[in-house]
């Protein structure tokens, strides 16, 4: 992802989706994902900014009991958060294109995840997707409604959205969407 191409994929491409109408709603969104995290999971979060993607991290990280306060990585590419689980946070907004990972300790943290000892959420997660390789990888994207807090948080999953997720997020197409 270059700087400046900050393209989101398309909503139509994701599986499931929820709604919210407030930062508290997503707070609680996060903190059932949090309740579904084992270790080992990847999580790519796309949306605009302000779109709450930090804001679901809060309750993520809440959900799992971490240290300190947890912000947005934007300027330090990563913050370590350490609970139930471990949780690195990644936002990678201003890294430049072809930049190495390595020289922010890319192959470290996913050793880390791949361990099955921590979860990675990474927001803006363009250049980190090669580096990924296979295991438990869901995406969800955060689109803005017409009030200033309503989102649609879409979702979809790599090898496929597991039960426990659908009891979260209500698959495309249903009537209850």
């Amino acid at each position: 992802m270059a700087p400046g191409d900050h393209s989101l994929p398309a909503a139509e491409n994701f599986t499931h989706l929820i709604q919210v109408s407030s930062a508290a709603e997503t707070l609680a969104l996060g903190r059932q994902v949090g309740g579904l995290l084992r270790g080992g999971e990847t999580l790519l979060l796309h949306g605009d900014l302000g779109a709450g993607k930090t804001c679901l991290v809060q309750g993520i990280c809440a959900e799992l009991d971490t240290d300190g306060e947890v912000v947005s990585p934007t300027f330090t590419l990563v913050n370590t958060y350490v609970g139930r689980l471990t949780v690195h946070h990644l936002d990678f907004y201003r890294v430049e294109p072809g930049q190495d990972l390595t020289d922010i300790g890319v192959p470290e943290l996913l050793d880390d995840i791949w361990d099955g000892q921590a979860v990675g959420l990474i927001e803006w997660p363009g250049p980190m997707v090669p580096e990924l390789g296979a295991g438990p990888r869901f995406e969800l994207l955060a689109v803005v409604g017409e009030g200033p807090n309503d989102r649609t948080w879409h979702l979809r999953a790599e090898p496929e959205v597991p039960a426990a997720w659908q009891e979260v997020f209500t698959p495309k197409g249903n009537p209850a969407c």
